[in-house]
């Protein structure tokens, strides 16, 4: 693996203080909703990718990726910051993960420190923004307007956080481990991202810190050096830059989990559209998902010929059971067949051959869980628009 030096942090953070039109006037894709046009952006070290938001950089993966392999190209993996703060600056020699508060042993760790002194671990997770197809809420809800890329996955390489915490030593009483990033809010008034765990979610030996993704050091933009790795859960968890990690003895309440990234605290999460829930809590753990990548709404296809429709399964970590696609808007369904395993918390690819008579179709496709979890036919609502998994439908003509 290469190490990433300072110049190329110091080009990277350049590279964003051009704006979006500027680098792609001329380049633009159309998501499929009301203003759906959008820039595409690059980055260094990334692809084109499209464009939301530049100050912080908010970049999505193009959906076509996602046909091309389980594991998601490092230089085409989404990019979510909350802060605009980015670190221009990291000197990798120089640079320490400090572990405190709550335990026997404060610990200050360098990269070199980290890779020789504690077991590695290896795991294959999808990471998700909680925001993911946002745009698609109807009625349309406030925050990023994401269609379906903001979501890849990745081979990442690390550290179990549980080793870390038991060296540090957790003291008795503790509640919670809260983590911090290099990136910093622009004005005093807007709090910094900090985010937490329950500290049996902590040291479950899945939640990692991570030095390198698909066999390369992390991209400066997915968090150079380390970030946290949370399996399962919501990308609002997994936290870039990350520098600072304290055990406290008490619930945190800090705005980024008392106030932000809630969901209505009920059986669906979700409520009636334009309604408001009751009672909130902390998003979690992913719903499950699935997606066609094989084909796009729209698409002609050859009538009365053999065709295969792939696509991609995902859950919270229970791992894929089922993939079932019906060629006629839902009134039948046949299973698909599953590809590689590569852990139940990964994308898993499906196929399904089929042949399709002269005229329009409605193809669905829906997952099903080993804990007995299945997508909803009809969207299910929220005010922040977050964790959509309704049965994705495109449309195709065969001629």
């Amino acid at each position: 693996m290469n190490n990433i030096n300072r110049r190329q942090f110091v080009s990277a953070a350049a590279g964003m203080l051009i704006t979006a039109p500027g680098l792609a006037r001329a380049s633009t894709v159309r998501l499929p909703f009301d203003n759906g046009e959008r820039p595409l952006v690059q980055l260094p070290p990334k692809r084109p990718l499209i464009g939301l938001t530049m100050r912080p950089p908010q970049l999505e993966t193009p959906f076509e990726i996602f046909n091309q392999g389980l594991l998601t190209p490092n230089d085409a993996f989404f990019v979510r910051y909350h802060l605009s703060g980015l670190p221009t600056t990291i000197d990798p020699a120089q640079f320490r993960l400090t572990i405190g508060g709550h335990v026997g042993k404060p610990l200050s760790l360098s990269l070199a420190a980290l890779k020789r002194d504690f077991p590695r671990q290896e795991i294959v997770a999808v990471n998700q923004c909680s925001g993911n197809s946002r745009g698609f809420s109807d009625p349309r809800v406030g925050g990023g307007q994401l269609g379906n890329g903001a979501m890849g996955n990745a081979r990442w390489l690390g550290v179990p956080l549980k080793a870390l915490l038991d060296r540090a030593g957790v003291r008795q009483g503790a509640r919670q481990v809260t983590f911090n990033g290099l990136d910093t809010p622009p004005a005093d008034s807007i709090p910094d991202f900090i985010k937490a765990l329950d500290i049996d979610h902590a040291r479950d030996g899945d939640v990692m810190v991570a030095w390198a993704m698909n066999g390369a050091d992390l991209p400066f933009l997915n968090g150079y050096p380390l970030r946290l790795i949370v399996p399962g859960y919501y990308g609002t968890y997994w936290v870039k830059h990350l520098h600072e990690i304290n055990v406290v003895d008490a619930q945190y309440d800090g705005y980024w989990m008392k106030t932000a990234y809630r969901i209505p605290d009920n059986d669906c999460n979700c409520v009636a559209p334009g309604q408001k829930p009751d009672k909130t809590k902390p998003i979690g753990r992913f719903n499950i998902r699935s997606f066609v990548t094989s084909h796009k709404d729209g698409d002609r296809i050859r009538a009365g010929r053999p065709v295969t429709f792939r696509g991609i399964a995902f859950n919270g970590g229970t791992g894929i059971a089922r993939v079932e696609l019906s060629l006629d808007d839902g009134a039948n369904w046949k299973e698909a067949r599953l590809g590689q395993d590569l852990g139940r918390y990964s994308f898993r690819e499906w196929t399904a051959p089929a042949t399709l008579a002269a005229g329009d179709h409605r193809i669905k496709v829906r997952a099903i869980g080993h804990d007995g979890e299945t997508q909803p036919l009809t969207p299910r609502w929220q005010p922040a628009g977050y964790m959509r998994n309704v049965v994705e439908t495109i449309g195709v003509k065969a001629a």
